[in-house]
C-alpha cells in the first residue's frame, strides 16, 4: 500500500510541485491544505502517514500547526518546507517535533530522500 501524504502550503503552485514529485515516486497524496488550521483539520480527518508542512503561511503558521498535530498525535510524522534563510524557524520546527525539512525550490531527489528517511 502506498504511503498516504498530506501536503500543506499556502501556494497552490508549491502544492502542485510536491504532489507531482510524490505521485511520480509512488506516494499517494490524500489531501491538501493551504494554512495551518486547515492542516490540523485534515490531519485528524485523513490520518496520513506523513505531512509536508510549509513554515510560513497566513492564519496559522506551520510551526503552530505542527505543535497542534503533535498534541493530537504524538507519533505524527511531519517534514517542514522552508524557503532559504529561515534557519531559525527550521530549528524551532525540529524542536517542536518535525522529523526533517526540505528547502524551496524543491529538488525531487531531496524530497524523496527526506520522505523515505522519515517513513523508515
Amino acid at each position: 500500500m502506498a504511503n498516504r501524504i498530506l501536503i500543506v502550503d499556502d501556494a497552490a503552485f508549491m502544492r502542485m510541485m510536491i504532489k507531482d514529485i510524490l505521485s511520480k515516486n509512488g506516494y499517494e497524496v490524500v489531501g491538501e491544505a493551504s494554512d495551518g488550521a486547515q492542516a490540523i483539520e485534515k490531519y485528524k480527518e485523513l490520518k496520513p502517514d506523513l505531512v509536508t508542512m510549509d513554515i510560513t503561511m497566513p492564519e496559522m503558521d506551520g510551526i503552530a500547526a505542527l505543535k497542534e498535530i503533535k498534541k493530537a498525535d504524538g507519533t505524527a510524522k511531519v517534514i517542514m518546507c522552508s524557503a532559504m534563510g529561515q534557519q531559525a524557524m527550521v530549528i524551532d520546527a525540529i524542536q517542536a517535533g518535525a522529523k526533517d525539512f526540505i528547502v524551496k525550490p524543491f529538488q525531487a531527489d531531496r524530497v524523496v530522500e527526506a520522505i523515505k528517511k522519515t517513513l523508515g
